[in-house]
């Protein structure tokens, strides 16, 4: 069969990156969008687009109808789901081939097996594949402990908890069932065993029509927040270390499973592995994968490509590919880690990711791809995923790959929202994670205040530098030059919480700074300062948005908040109160006015980007003000409740 017109049914980077492929074969690119997402990157680069009324995915990305009709309209012929919203959802893959278009994935029937965990588990034991025991939640016993309780639709880290003890086990029960019902139309969920120091090992498949079937390698993916994944590589650094006939074993499980199910396409068998190599079957994703640039890079395909083939009938020919060099990707989030990895929202006033020499494509040896669905001025909001960016380094050696990642993330300039980037340095750097043993537990191990303590930008030098560029933005004379000696000119900047002063002067003999003698102005413009500090000349860029100075340089980033001289009283909020960490609707509330708490109580939960959000106690006392009702939608910053401290 042939088509001539791909709509993508879905948003941001991932369409962008099918529309790549797209392009370079000749194809016609439609896009889709909900009315956030109308002015998005994904949008203005398709050849034409359908507007899917409404913002939440449920009114737009998850209406099926909408997006084939849209189709139809447009002159598609195929439907291309990406990742996420629809991709394995087997009655929209019936509803686009009964529509007449072609299915650029997996058959429906595939999708049904092993779109449940539940089914897929007994399909694989079956077949012969190691698995963990499926555990039903309500006999769980202790000796089973710790469980993961997971979703049996979807993915994406939601609807699964870590559940140590039985008194838990309700609550986390309930909790994953509510997130899954609300990210997947489907409440089920399951327990398996835990393994606290399991590494995540999947094997990338590619299928065709007539019987061949492609193990594209393997990739680990052991580093996760919240059971999603936040660096990734190939080969697998397990199986690298140990070696013998592992990967063999593994490429085979991947193999036998995608046969099982007479498979067609792009999938990824997950297993959990075992520190001493033994594995286990998880699950199975029916579609393409977050991570698939890794794999792109060390076989040399186009797994995007091959989708296209497959769907169009083509046999996979030739040898199976292997692997060659290693790549390593960091998914760059909106979110803050060290707040319990609290999604953020706002604008992206700049995005600049320096060194990159190929995007949404495969790059070359000691190359650096850029995988993006945000621009400058692009907005991140609370309707979907917060991940800005996937950045992939390629080179001859893991350590290279690792290493040339941590300083191109190092060196971007992400202004607008905070980011995870600090993190995903310490992690890249982290002697476990280099020596190749890090495991799901790693940030269990190592929390992310722990990881990024004592790194970056030192706050004060960056108000330094702050201080200086803003002065450079006023005349000479009112910036508080002198040929006789006066006093310090005060500036006042937070970081986070912190409230840093800058007092400094210029001199006869130039810059002055209260506290320090070891600095010297070379320059300073609006844009940028160069200091000589104790000999040594080092260079910041500085940008500005709202009431914010960003300062970026080889060490990290900084973004400052300006304190003004006088503060308006009415803005100041009771003491005491707790407020929407970011927008989203409350869910639940397991307190009541009256009521005596201690701190780190769990008091209210807030649902946002798809995923639920824990308001806790900030000290011991008693609740005093509820304020906002279950199922509100609040803004970032809404007083929630207030606790009144005890005495």
């Amino acid at each position: 069969m042939t088509f001539h017109a791909v709509l993508v049914a879905n948003r941001g980077e991932i369409a962008r990156r099918i529309f790549t492929t797209c392009r370079r074969r000749g194809l016609a690119t439609v896009a889709v969008f909900s009315d956030p997402d109308a002015d998005s990157p994904h949008v203005r680069e398709a050849d034409s687009a359908v507007r899917l009324p409404g913002s939440t995915p449920t009114d737009t990305y998850l209406r099926g109808d909408l997006i084939i009709a849209a189709a139809h309209r447009a002159g598609a012929d195929a439907i291309h789901p990406g990742y996420g919203f629809l991709a394995e959802n087997a009655g929209f893959a019936r509803a686009v081939q009964e529509a007449g278009l072609t299915w650029i994935g997996p058959d429906p029937a595939a999708i049904e097996v092993m779109g449940s965990k539940i089914e897929s588990k007994r399909r694989m034991a079956a077949a012969g594949l190691s698995v963990l025991d499926l555990l039903e939640p309500d006999a769980v016993t202790e000796a089973e402990l710790p469980v993961l309780v997971k979703a049996s639709a979807g993915g994406g880290g939601r609807g699964m908890r870590i559940v140590r003890t039985l008194t838990e086990l309700p609550a986390a029960v309930a909790s994953a069932a509510r997130e899954a019902g609300a990210a997947f139309g489907d409440p089920t969920v399951f327990c398996e065993r835990y393994l606290d120091e399991g590494h995540h090992i999947e094997v990338q498949i590619m299928a065709d029509a007539h019987g061949t079937v492609w193990a594209l390698g393997e990739r680990e993916c052991s580093l996760q927040r919240r059971h999603q994944k936040v660096i990734e590589e190939a080969p697998a650094p397990l199986v690298e270390r140990i070696g013998g006939d592992l990967r063999e074993r593994l490429l085979a499980a991947g193999r036998q499973a995608a046969a099982a199910v007479g498979y067609r396409g792009a999938g990824t068998v997950e297993f959990i592995a075992a520190g001493n190599g033994d594995f286990w079957f998880l699950e199975m994703n029916t579609r393409l994968q977050v991570e698939h640039p890794v794999t792109e890079c060390v076989t040399g395909t186009d797994v995007v490509g091959l989708q296209l083939d497959v769907a169009a009938g083509r046999r996979l020919s030739g040898a199976e590919p292997a692997m060659t060099g290693y790549a390593v990707e960091a998914r760059l989030y909106a979110e803050s880690p060290a707040d319990d990895w609290r999604p953020e929202t706002g604008t992206v006033v700049t995005f600049d990711v320096p060194g990159v020499t190929a995007r949404f494509e495969r790059a070359s040896l000691d190359g650096l791809r850029l995988d993006s669905g945000v621009v400058d001025g692009s907005v991140v909001g609370t309707h979907y995923d917060g991940m800005l960016a996937k950045v992939i380094a390629y080179a001859s050696t893991r350590e290279a790959a690792a290493r040339q990642l941590a300083a191109a993330l190092r060196r971007s300039r992400v202004h607008g929202v905070a980011t995870n980037r600090d993190l995903l340095v310490a992690s890249l750097l982290h002697p476990q994670f280099l020596a190749g043993t890090a495991g799901t537990g790693f940030y269990t191990a190592h929390p992310p205040a722990e990881l990024t303590a004592g790194t970056g930008l030192d706050p004060a030098l960056g108000a330094l530098v702050a201080a200086l560029s803003d002065a450079a933005l006023v005349p000479l004379l009112a910036r508080g030059f002198r040929n006789i000696p006066v006093g310090y000119r005060s500036r006042i900047y937070t970081a986070g919480d912190t409230e840093i002063e800058v007092r400094y002067r210029f001199g006869r003999d130039g810059l002055e700074v209260a506290g320090r003698d070891d600095v010297a102005l070379v320059d300073a413009g609006a844009d940028a300062v160069v200091l000589d500090l104790d000999g040594v000349r080092r260079r910041w860029t500085v940008g500005r948005f709202a009431d914010r100075v960003v300062v970026d340089g080889p060490q990290g980033s900084l973004e400052l908040r300006r304190v003004p001289r006088f503060t308006d009283p009415s803005a100041q909020l009771p003491a005491g109160a707790l407020v929407a960490p970011m927008p989203g609707t409350v869910v639940r509330t397991d307190v009541r006015i009256g009521e005596a708490v201690v701190a780190g109580q769990a008091l209210i939960w807030l649902e946002a980007m798809k995923m639920e959000h824990v308001v806790r106690a900030p000290a011991d006392g008693t609740v005093t003000e509820l304020p906002v009702p279950l199922g509100r939608q609040v803004s970032q910053g809404t007083p929630l409740a207030v606790v009144t401290t005890d005495g």
